[in-house]
């Protein structure tokens, strides 16, 4: 049977990067989009083009009915899911502890938080072994930012990528006799345009220099890996937040 995987925000940057790579190993695939269409449905084509099978599902990941349909979607047109990529999640704007307005804070953790909550509880119920599944693997988009604290930027954002991280470990260590793996992958300064739409168009650039390669990184990079944590090469790890960030 063809694998099935799920990646949240697969329309652009890390995501879109893990759907295309998914496509060429083999997975059927179904991307998520918050709202942009067009660049999801471009995904999809790519995908097609190369022989692949893929479909995108319009879903807000603050909405827990929209997540539940997202899976339902899933189950009707591609089949039973073995592999789920957390990557849809957002800074929310820049500012310093003080500024931090109630709304924004409860906006960052409802979706990059509680919505990998969600995901995660809902592919349990499809890939469990105990569930009459066939066991599967779980990969969670955290940041560096969850080690270095976002300090004057992005604290709320930090905030949220440490309680990933913690939800990684202890998911891996409760799923690990159920036939589940569940690891994250840790991006520091990457190529996307996450920076642009937080209003910081030339923080790359700008830090950069502090990382220890010298360089960014690529969401391809970020793909790689993440493709390789929920390959059968990884089989033996689970519970495991993989730094991909240059040495920073």
């Amino acid at each position: 049977m063809q694998p099935v995987m799920i990646v949240t925000g697969g329309s652009q940057g890390i995501g879109a990067a893990v759907a295309r790579l998914a496509g060429m190993r083999g997975y059927a695939v179904a991307l998520s989009y918050q709202s942009n269409r067009a660049m999801a449905e471009a995904v999809v084509a790519d995908i097609a083009a190369g022989g692949g099978r893929a479909i995108a599902v319009q879903a807000e990941m603050a909405d827990e009915t929209a997540i539940l349909a997202l899976f339902q979607h899933v189950d009707r047109e591609l089949g039973r899911l073995t592999a789920l990529v957390n990557n849809a999640g957002g800074p929310g704007p820049t500012g310093k502890i003080d500024q931090i307005t109630t709304a924004v804070l409860d906006q960052v953790m409802a979706v990059n938080v509680r919505a990998p909550f969600l995901t995660i509880r809902e592919a349990v119920a499809r890939m469990a072994t105990d569930r009459g599944g066939q066991g599967g693997a779980i990969v969670n988009v955290s940041s560096r930012a969850a080690e270095i604290g976002g300090a004057g930027e992005w604290i709320h954002y930090a905030a949220s990528k440490g309680a990933l991280d913690s939800l990684t470990i202890g998911a891996a260590k409760e799923l690990a006799l159920r036939g589940i793996r569940v690891n994250a992958v840790s991006p520091g300064l990457i190529e996307t345009d996450l920076h642009a739409r937080a209003g910081l168009p030339e923080r790359v650039e700008r830090m950069k220099g502090g990382v220890p390669m010298g360089r960014s990184g690529s969401a391809e990079e970020v793909a790689h890996a993440v493709l390789w944590l929920l390959s059968d090469e990884a089989s033996y790890i689970t519970g495991g937040i993989l730094p991909v960030s240059g040495g920073r």
